[in-house]
């Protein structure tokens, strides 16, 4: 090949000045140290989910009144018998109390036997009466009648499965967690004008799940009869970040096994340490802008820095293995250096770059977890651009090779030719036919695969740490024990003010708990009709025939009197009822026929409201012609359609059907006054007092509600976020080859591999969630790296007038070692992980050693097979 046209624009703005070049990255590489140790943990409730998601619009209107997603649960087990014991209510009281004082718990929220909102009510001859579970007098009592009248409490209270387990062997602390609080401990400052400044600070879920280990230790040394059982969000973050503390350790074995092979692939202990330096000053240049950004890191990001060292560490051997090349073929050190940097800062800036745009893609993801490993990733491999592009070949330039070494290259450059004749067939018909047709078979397989992919999690438990975990095993439990748990999903009730006191409204809701009761998947539900009902039947004497909602609207009032909001199943102006879905677990399927049943719900019940009313109007408009009773029906129809999505917000906003219908229909020439007079008479005679659709069922708060709306952003940005990784790449490779015919030919075995991926994803049940959406991207954009490589010299001498076998045999000349090599150092590196005491990790090292793998064996058979069809010479 001619000599490259950058190598004098190289040597004059680098070279010639490689010593302040090196003294400014020193330089930089010291400050950006100084950010790196500012750096902190930084893990957040809010970056998990979807905020711009209609179920998380509903999540966070109603987050004060209800609460959010973000709980705990410390379930306390007798070891021996029942909870009926003076020791174990002692540490539940002392538990109580130790929840409270954690930083970030809303003490209004927090529940348990001992909380003054937890009460019970009982039916006598005064009416209704009732009182806290644990009575005044419990002190004072002596313990056997005290504790029976507990166990009586709880029964009335309708607690058992809640906060007592069904068993009586074990009671739960419920807690909610602010996003953010007031620190009591910080000094009042104020502004110019002498007003206080906010003290406002974010809740630390590591520190939080520290308290409620050191909670659970001392509560077991005190109490030996009594186990401690700790799930929630804040529990998960923190054994997620004990957990990723490991990975330095994975690290380091993938470091020193990194070191290994690059010093047996280069045979000089120089070139092993330079792209191991570079690679780490990339990683410390990363995480010091990031900081100096404002970000911190997230547990489930802190893989990232890894993979930029290992992604650094691979393109480094390209470099080494370019000096080597122009070495043996007699170069000064000083000028192979200036020639390999020449021949790489394109193909290397075009492959780095289609990484950082592929990262970047993330950010189509409106979840701020995957955006801040966006910009993390993104950041990573853009400053590899720089050191390992740049800053490498800089520092190689000092170095010196002795003859003896210099021999060792050329010898082993020549015993490499037999291997890659033998790979050049691939690159030859009939040879490269029969790879076309396998890598499409396996496309086709890749693409059935992916079909049966599902998105979420497949597994119950949280699904960033292993089964056998200690959260997952503290989950199990209170699955098992109770009839709730983290898996909660609340579908909130819109109505009315005073909604509650109306009887088709209550009924209208109560039908709705029964369908959901009766979703495969879900383990209890829980809903204001249903204390009605319970109240109800007490006040006939707890005669079961009574145990129905009451149709007086004069009684129905008193039966729901002294359930308080506190209950978190009404609001206070009883205009919100939430109805709470208690899951057996959150799998991905689950989930689905969750949503599906809510919405099947909602349409049918608008379906039926719609009906009442266009049957009226079909009668009552009989002696019109067919046609223009039916477009008045079907203008209504659609009208009543418009009204049933208003909001619930404001009632006194919010007209009547009639009124609305009245709005909308005035100025139309289609109808007559007389005929709008006549509409408006007939839906006010067919709807009942509490108006037309009176209840709107919107999704959703709770944990599964979070897990709902992540799993829906997810499949949305699953297409569109490959479609921009592709065209990213392809744009990129159009560019950088300027031929379409060579940019088929490195995007096609990405294409493969991807479907492939997805298939393997099924095969080893990894649903597509937030931990591993991000993967696909990834794999995509670094897995051009070796197409991008292998095809930059490829199409140089296709150009030069040679066959595609010459041209590929002479590429494998050039870069055969550093693309198999750099294959296998990625591979190890993520390799590694799978060993992790974190699920994610483990799913994240499969997938991307994988990725890696198959890219390599893609751009080594396949693509030179697409271009022996694509290109005749």
């Amino acid at each position: 090949m001619a000599n490259n046209k950058l190598e004098p624009f190289v040597k004059s703005l680098l070279f010639s000045k490689r010593a302040i070049w090196v003294a400014l990255f020193a330089i930089v590489t010291v400050v950006m140290g100084y950010f790196v140790s500012q750096l902190r943990i930084d893990a957040s409730f809010e970056k998990n989910i979807p905020l711009k998601h209609e179920y998380m619009q509903t999540y966070l209107q109603y987050q004060e009144e209800f609460g959010g997603a973000n709980r705990v649960f410390v379930a306390l087990e007798a070891k021996e018998g029942e909870i009926f014991s003076e020791d174990f209510f002692e540490a539940l009281r002392k538990a109580d109390d130790r929840v409270e004082g954690i930083e970030g718990v809303n003490q209004s929220q927090v529940q348990s036997l001992f909380s003054p909102s937890v009460r019970y009510i009982e039916a006598s001859e005064q009416g209704l009466e009732g009182g806290p579970v644990i009575p005044p007098e419990f002190e004072q009592v002596s313990k056997d009648e005290a504790f029976a009248k507990v166990r009586e409490n709880i029964l009335k209270a309708g607690i058992r499965g809640r906060l007592v387990s069904n068993d009586f062997t074990s009671a739960m602390i419920s807690a909610q967690l602010f996003s953010e609080y007031n620190d009591p401990n910080a000094e009042l400052e104020l502004d110019a004008d002498g007003n206080a400044l906010s003290q406002m600070v974010q809740t630390d879920y590591v520190k939080v799940a520290h308290q409620l280990e050191t909670l659970r230790t001392d509560i077991e040394a005190e109490y030996p009869n009594v186990e401690v059982h700790i799930i929630g969000f804040a529990k998960m973050i923190g054994d997620v970040s004990d957990g990723a503390g490991n990975v330095i350790f994975f690290f380091l074995i993938a470091f020193l096994i990194t070191a290994l092979l690059v010093f047996w692939y280069s045979r000089s202990i120089k070139l092993t340490i330079l792209p191991l330096l570079t690679s780490s000053v990339a990683v410390v240049w990363q995480l010091g802008i990031l900081t100096a950004m404002g970000y911190g890191i997230d547990p489930m990001s802190i893989l990232i820095p890894f993979l930029i060292f290992a992604i650094g560490v691979s393109h480094g051997v390209q470099m080494i293995n370019g000096v080597q090349h122009n070495v043996g073929k007699g170069l000064k050190v000083f000028d192979a250096s200036i020639v390999a940097c020449a021949g790489l800062i394109v193909p290397g800036g075009v492959a780095l770059l289609s990484d950082t745009i592929g990262f970047l893609t993330l950010q189509l993801i409106e979840i701020d977890i995957i955006r801040e490993l966006a910009i993390t990733a993104s950041i990573g491999v853009a400053v590899l651009i720089l050191t390992n592009l740049i800053l490498l070949p800089l520092l190689i330039s000092y170095t010196q090779f002795s003859d003896k070494f210099v021999s060792n290259v050329q010898k082993r450059e020549k015993s490499h030719e037999v291997i890659w004749h033998k790979l050049a067939v691939f690159a030859k018909r009939p040879m490269a036919t029969v790879v076309v047709v396998v890598g499409i078979l396996l496309g086709l397989l890749g693409y059935w695969g992916s079909q049966n992919m599902k998105v979420g999690d497949l597994h119950a438990g949280a699904p960033a740490l292993k089964q056998d975990s200690p959260y997952n095993i503290d989950t199990k439990f209170v699955t098992d024990k109770y009839s709730i748990g983290t898996d909660v999903i609340s579908i909130l009730a819109e109505t009315r003010e005073d909604g509650c006191t109306y009887y088709n409204i209550m009924e209208t809701i109560d039908d709705f708990q029964w369908q959901m009761a009766n979703v495969d998947g879900v383990q209890s539900t829980l809903s204001l009709p249903q204390i009605s009902k319970i109240v109800n039947g007490l006040l006939s004497e707890g005669n079961l025939k009574w145990k129905m909602l009451p149709k007086d609207e004069a009684v129905l009032p008193y039966t729901i009197a002294r359930v308080e909001t506190s209950t978190g199943l009404l609001n206070t102006g009883c205009s919100v009822m939430p109805v709470m879905v208690f899951l057996k677990d959150h799998k991905a399927e689950t989930i689905e026929r969750v949503v599906s049943s809510v919405k099947s719900f909602k349409a049918d019940y608008l379906a039926q409201e719609k009906s009442n009313v266009l049957s009226a109007i079909d009668a009552n408009f009989a002696n019109l012609e067919e046609e223009q009773k039916e477009s008045i029906k079907s203008r209504l129809d659609g009208l009543m359609t418009e009204y049933a999505d208003l909001s619930y917000s404001d009632d006194n906003d919010r007209p009547t059907l009639e009124t609305y219908v009245d709005q909308q229909l005035q100025e139309s020439t289609d109808i007559t006054q007389e005929q709008l007079t006549e509409i408006k008479a007939t839906i006010k005679e067919q709807l009942p007092a509490s108006g037309f659709k009176p209840v709107k069922f919107r999704l959703a708060t709770g944990a599964v509600g979070v897990m709902a709306a992540t799993n829906e952003a997810v499949e949305a940005a699953q297409v569109p976020m490959m479609i921009w990784v592709y065209l990213a790449v392809t744009l990129l490779c159009l560019i950088s080859f300027r031929s379409v015919r060579g940019t088929i030919c490195v995007v096609l075995p990405l294409v493969v591999v991807s479907l492939l991926a997805q298939t393997l994803m099924t095969w080893l049940e990894i649903g597509l969630t937030v931990a591993t959406l991000p993967v696909i991207a990834l794999g995509v954009g670094i897995g051009v790296d070796y197409g991008i490589y292998i095809f930059s010299r490829m199409v140089g001498f296709i150009r030069e007038g040679r066959s595609v076998s010459e041209a590929y045999f002479e590429t494998l000349k050039l870069t055969g070692n550093a693309v198999l090599f750099t294959g296998l150092t990625l591979a190890i590196g993520v390799s590694t992980w799978i060993f992790s005491a974190l699920q994610y990790q483990a799913d994240m090292g499969i997938m991307l050693t994988f990725m890696f793998l198959v890219n390599m064996l893609g751009a080594i058979f396949l693509l030179p097979a697409l271009a022996a069809l694509f290109y005749r010479r």
